[in-house]
């Protein structure tokens, strides 16, 4: 299952949503990560978060939405957002009409510096619990539809 988790500014939640897909599911989702707006690099806190939890942070990068909006960009058979204000915006056309969800967590790049350690902790525990539903199912085998309503109830 191919999956583009998006956010704002494709540093820090959607990163973290990315790499934990990535990194869990045995080979079951391929996760890339993307934004509106993007920042350019990955914060410095997601990639701190990640390497203490022992998930390989090499590759990663703040990318455009665009970019999967091309004719030779993967497939995608899920897109899920996980910042508000990307749930809100226009996205780009997705070949193959992919699911969409919404998994919102608050934006811990948004946090005041001290306090960004417990703020990304708390959006990876949260975004970590929302993959772990979805990797206990065996969403390979369900309807599109009946993945849609899982996708939401996830998010919900």
């Amino acid at each position: 299952m191919n999956i583009l988790v998006l956010c704002t500014g494709n540093s820090a939640s959607s990163i973290l949503l990315e790499s934990i897909l990535n990194h869990r599911s045995d080979g079951r989702i391929r996760a890339w990560s993307a934004g509106s707006k993007p920042a350019g690099k990955v914060h410095p806190q997601s990639l701190a978060l990640l390497a203490a939890h022992d998930f390989p942070i090499a590759g990663l990068s703040s990318q455009s939405w665009d970019d999967y909006a091309k004719p030779d960009a993967p497939v995608m058979d899920a897109v899920i957002t996980v910042c508000g204000s990307a749930a809100g915006e226009e996205c780009p056309y997705w070949p193959g009409a992919p699911l969409r969800a919404h998994w919102g967590v608050e934006d811990p790049a948004a946090a005041s510096p001290e306090d960004q350690p417990q703020a990304f902790a708390q959006a990876y525990g949260l975004l970590s619990a929302k993959a772990e539903s979805l990797l206990a199912l065996p969403f390979e085998e369900m309807t599109k539809d009946d993945l849609q309503s899982i996708l939401n109830r996830i998010g919900g």
